[in-house]
């Protein structure tokens, strides 16, 4: 069972940052807030969300899980007005949610959560580089990677220390080095990993509003990014596997 109203603006973030990675998933709800941890069907990336009941003006909620089309979804919420009031109402048999916003009642057909993949054990890895900037900041280092590149390279020189991320193409490199001045933090270690700009593009999109950005690199090791949504009420984590280059 689930009762609650929440902005459509703190909506609407949870909703485009699931969707920058996968195109249905498992919602997990229970007293505290909604949580989901989903993979992308090729097994790259990874995200997980904890949107908790303080995000929301009104929250009232059973333990409960519930399979949900985030493109569908996502369709709905284009049709909302900036800072209206979203109405969601889960009805004890689970099968349909029930939406109102500005006049409009939607009855939403929910997923087969049998249907649904399973949530993913997230990996035990050791990460021993960090570095935390602006979310625009990346994101801009995402967008000019695109214009020589399919890949980006992320890493850390411990000895200065520095954050750099740099991108080679066929004719063309490209390189952003920041330094302990320009980052909010960093802990120097030896870390370089290379990842898709695939991915990344979209990640970076919807990172790009936020003040606050970690990212935790290794060795030739995946990639986590931390940031905040919904003014602190919400936690997000996005894991992106390397890309092994083969000589």
């Amino acid at each position: 069972m689930l009762k609650a109203e929440i902005n459509t603006d703190v909506f609407k973030e949870a909703i485009d940052v699931i969707a920058a990675l996968v195109t249905e998933c498992r919602l997990h709800i229970s007293p505290d807030g909604i949580t989901t941890r989903a993979v992308d069907t090729a097994n790259v990336a990874m995200i997980s969300l904890t949107l908790s009941s303080g995000a929301f003006t009104s929250y009232d909620a059973t333990e409960t899980e519930i399979g949900l089309d985030i493109n569908k979804m996502k369709n709905i919420l284009g049709m909302m007005g900036k800072d209206e009031i979203l109405s969601l109402e889960l009805p004890d048999d689970g099968h349909k949610m029930e939406m109102a916003f500005g006049g409009y009642k939607y009855s939403i057909a929910l997923l087969d959560v049998n249907t649904v993949r399973k949530d993913p054990n997230p990996p035990s890895i050791d990460l021993p580089g960090k570095a935390v900037l602006s979310g625009s900041d990346l994101n801009s280092s995402i967008k000019a990677a695109s214009l020589v590149s399919d890949k980006i390279a992320f890493g850390i020189n411990p000895e200065k220390p520095t954050f750099f991320m740099e991108a080679d193409g066929d004719t063309d490199h490209i390189n952003l080095e920041l330094e302990k001045d320009q980052l909010e933090s960093i802990t120097p270690a030896e870390a370089k990993s290379l990842f898709s700009l695939d991915y990344l593009r979209d990640m970076g999109k919807v990172m790009s509003r936020s003040d606050r950005v970690e990212i935790d690199i290794g060795l030739d090791h995946p990639v986590k990014f931390g940031f905040e949504i919904a003014q602190g009420n919400g936690k997000v984590e996005f894991l992106l596997a390397p890309r092994i280059e083969t000589d």
